[in-house]
């Protein structure tokens, strides 16, 4: 039985859907868990031909005998849920915790209206979270169109665990936005970390085994805050790289990759595995599953991330599709 933890080493857009669908489909975890603050962070697979981007139900969907949860800790927007469960079609597999808060239009409202300073996403979730903190918040388990999916999640991840079955928890958000450990004041509305994602689901520190910390090969940020990388877009559009938010549509902020950052990154979360991706964008070469297949400076990146943070890189995306991948764990598992 194997608890791993998926996490962001930046401020999010890591790639880190692609890793857990990647996980979900060779693996064969019995339980996927969805943690982090909400429907604010997006993550993005393309599988079977067809793009999805998902903000509340687990990219392990892929995996057709996979149970998908949604732990307590993260805010939950019934529209959206339903309507991803509709394009999933995950809907008998999906378990929403009772005590999971719920975000309503006058958050929203309140987010679209305050959040420009900061740059957030205005999809409610820093005033659910207020609510949540002031003790106003209704719950998934007040909400009639959630009551199918309702569940006990701490209490399903532990009786998995007593029955031996690998528990896989997808993280959102990165590093960098964390309420307490990110470029404060324009973070999200709780920590990011791997603790707190264990938290969010019900795990205690103690039962998490792997903390895999997913960084892209050239970070990017959506909306305000430090960056201290950053390139220009003209630098950016040189190099062949325009990328737009998830959630928002917004133009993503490029910048190189930074060491500093991802040691920090991999100090606080207790990272043991590292994932690269986008990897081929950067360096520019068609899909590979083979390491030896990569251009000789990618290989070099891949060593110079090794040895710069000091935890092995096990998993390389190097393309859109989730086998695109490089699986370099079997001398680990």
């Amino acid at each position: 039985m194997v608890v791993t933890i998926v996490a962001g080493g930046q401020w999010g857009d890591e790639g880190k859907g692609k890793i857990v669908g990647y996980l979900s489909l060779k693996d064969h975890p019995a339980v996927v868990a969805r943690a982090g603050v909400g429907p604010n962070a997006g993550h993005t697979v393309y599988f079977g031909g067809k793009r999805y981007g998902l903000r509340q139900v687990p990219c392990a969907f892929v995996n057709e005998k996979c149970r998908l949860l949604i732990g307590p800790g993260t805010l939950v927007d019934p529209q959206v849920l339903l309507k991803e469960v509709e394009e999933t079609g995950c809907g008998a597999r999906l378990g929403v915790d009772r005590n999971c808060a719920i975000i309503e239009q006058r958050h929203v409202e309140e987010d679209r209206a305050t959040g420009g300073k900061i740059g957030t996403t205005g999809t409610g979730c820093g005033p659910a979270n207020v609510a949540r903190v002031r003790r106003e918040a209704r719950l998934a388990s007040e909400v009639p169109e959630l009551r199918p999916f309702l569940t006990d999640v701490p209490l399903e991840l532990h009786r998995m665990m007593e029955k031996g079955g690998d528990i896989l928890v997808e993280g959102s958000q990165g590093f960098g936005l964390s309420l307490i450990h990110g470029t404060y004041p324009f973070v999200t509305s709780k920590d990011t970390t791997a603790s707190t994602l264990a938290a969010d689901v019900g795990l205690g520190p103690t039962e998490v085994d792997e903390v895999l910390l997913v960084f892209k090969a050239y970070p990017t940020r959506v909306g305000n805050g430090p960056f201290p990388t950053e390139i220009s877009q003209e630098e950016a559009e040189r190099m062949g790289i325009v990328e737009h938010g998830t959630v928002t549509g917004r133009r993503r902020r490029v910048g190189k990759f930074d060491f500093e950052m991802a040691k920090r990154a991999s100090m606080i979360n207790g990272a043991t595995q590292l994932a690269l991706t986008c990897i081929d964008r950067l360096f520019r070469f068609p899909p590979t599953r083979r390491f030896e297949n990569l251009p000789s400076e990618a290989q070099r990146f891949v060593r110079e991330v090794e040895e710069k943070v000091g935890v092995p890189v096990t998993l390389i995306s190097t393309g859109p599709d989730i086998w695109d991948t490089i699986d370099l764990r079997e001398g680990r598992r």
